[in-house]
């Protein structure tokens, strides 16, 4: 299946003049779902229906890590849009998106860091315009400098989550709690949208893949009859 984030990897290989090794890569993967075959996580691939958007800004080798879950995004959210980050190079693509009249675009990004005046924690209902979510698909420390240095987007408010929950996604490295993996802020912001049914099957797609992610890494047999997979089939 080709959405936006499969065709961005697609380019950024066009673009390798080296190929790109994930660590732990010696089995072969599923194109599809990037685990490896014996794990295969297409069979569990839903579809949501939405209003809101999803514009991935993604720093440079995260199309092509197995272990992005902007990929995941796409695969829920039909309407996810997905361009790589450059400094210098703005895709012409992505400034066409923004100025769509039919989106409010939302950057989302720790309040903390910006102007208050900039910062809103809701999202705006009753305008006609459908929810546009900016998400920079990166470390930590590559999305501070990527907001830092993208004044093309200093003019959208800037959506700050204080969500109550501890992260749950357990492929991540960052040490602290309230650094959110890609998919989880997708799914947050749904929420926030009161796209509520996309919001929670975006939840339970995450737990799944991460689910046959780490049984392929150990080498852990797949339960699809155990309570992660079985909330997922409601939308199967």
């Amino acid at each position: 299946m080709s959405h936006a984030v499969s065709r961005l990897r697609d380019e950024r290989l066009a673009r390798s003049t080296k190929p790109f090794i994930a660590r732990g890569s010696r089995a072969p993967r599923c194109p599809g779902c990037r685990v490896i075959f014996s794990y295969c996580l297409c069979a569990w691939r839903s579809h949501a229906t939405a209003v809101s958007a999803m514009c991935l800004l993604m720093h440079d080798t995260e199309p092509l890590k197995p272990t992005n879950t902007g990929w995941l995004i796409a695969d829920v959210i039909e309407d996810t849009h997905a361009f790589g980050w450059s400094r210098l190079d703005v895709d012409q693509r992505l400034l066409a998106l923004l100025d769509d009249p039919q989106w409010q675009p939302y950057l989302v990004f720790p309040g903390e860091f910006v102007a208050q005046e900039r910062v809103v924690n809701q999202v705006a209902k009753g305008s006609g315009k459908r929810p546009l979510f900016i998400l920079l698909d990166a470390t930590w420390t590559e999305a501070r400098k990527m907001f830092r240095k993208s004044p093309y987007l200093e003019r959208f408010p800037v959506l700050s989550l204080a969500p109550e929950q501890i992260s749950r996604y357990r492929l991540r490295r960052s040490r602290r709690d309230d650094h959110f993996c890609t998919a989880e802020v997708a799914a947050l912001c749904l929420e926030l949208a009161g796209d509520t049914e996309a919001s929670q099957q975006l939840d339970a797609y995450l737990d799944v893949f991460t689910a046959h992610y780490l049984g392929a890494k150990y080498q852990n047999p797949i339960d699809p009859d155990d309570a992660v997979h079985e909330r997922l089939k409601a939308w199967l």
